[in-house]
């Protein structure tokens, strides 16, 4: 177990429908990283951009994780993000998280963005997926998931949220709030990656993106709207000080989601 988890977001601009442009960028990127992390987070559609053309620019799941396993074994460093995902004749929005040893864990988008028409062209997923990573359990999450708390709600199986996102440059002050107020609510780490530039309808993106610890207080130390490769540093004695001396978790609610 690992008392402190060093992460580093890449907050950069993607290039509509080319997963071959995209890759050999965060191929770079990755170079750029620095060495002693222990995770890299990579945005929403990381191949892609937010994109509906699912039919023209899926992988095949064997394809998209050849690339991510290989890129985790030679940096000896967890890769998370999601891509477009064919699979059984259906799209997922999907995220994976990949070990350097091999070991693959994967969340598929739950809440569908119905503005954008995601839902006409995605499956949504149904199972929450917290990955145990060092002795430290991180719930894996997608953009339009921030907007529902009680998807997030942590029962003390978390000590980390983190949400990949294409979140548009219009809606990036409710980005900023709930980032904060899930890290707030669950007492929990939080880091939202989004991305900056423009996607293939000119939707501009202005990255924002930050971590937060338990409190709210934000740990990212990089201009918000520009390109960074950000690493914060997550420690254990954080959460359980405060967990023990304050005690919100033990007086939540009990509840199921249908």
């Amino acid at each position: 177990m690992s008392e402190s988890l060093k992460v580093t977001y890449i907050q950069t601009e993607l290039t509509w429908e080319n997963p071959k442009a995209n890759k050999a960028h965060f191929e770079q990127k990755l170079t750029e990283c620095p060495q002693d992390t222990d995770l890299i987070i990579l945005p929403e559609m990381f191949t892609t951009g937010f994109s509906m053309n699912a039919e023209a620019n899926a992988e095949e799941v064997e394809e998209i994780l050849g690339w991510m396993k290989a890129q985790s074994k030679k940096f000896q460093v967890a890769i998370t993000g999601s891509a477009m995902i064919k699979e059984n004749g259906n799209y997922f929005n999907r995220m994976f998280f990949v070990e350097p040893d091999g070991e693959v864990s994967k969340y598929d988008k739950k809440h569908l963005f119905t503005l954008a028409k995601e839902h006409e062209t995605y499956t949504p997923g149904k199972e929450r997926c917290v990955v145990d990573y060092k002795g430290w359990k991180i719930c894996l999450q997608v953009c339009y998931d921030l907007r529902f708390p009680v998807w997030a709600r942590n029962k003390d199986d978390y000590d980390a949220l983190i949400y990949v996102a294409n979140w548009p440059e219009k809606r990036v002050s409710a980005w900023d709030i709930l980032l904060q107020a899930r890290a707030v609510e669950n007492m929990s780490y939080c880091i939202g990656l989004n991305i900056i530039g423009t996607d293939g309808n000119d939707f501009p993106y202005v990255g924002h993106s930050s971590a937060y610890d338990a409190l709210g207080n934000c740990l990212s130390e990089h201009d918000p709207e520009e390109e960074a490769i950000q690493t914060v540093t997550l420690e254990k004695s954080h959460l359980y000080r405060l967990r023990d001396k304050l005690g919100f978790l033990r007086d939540k609610d009990s509840f199921s989601i249908k």
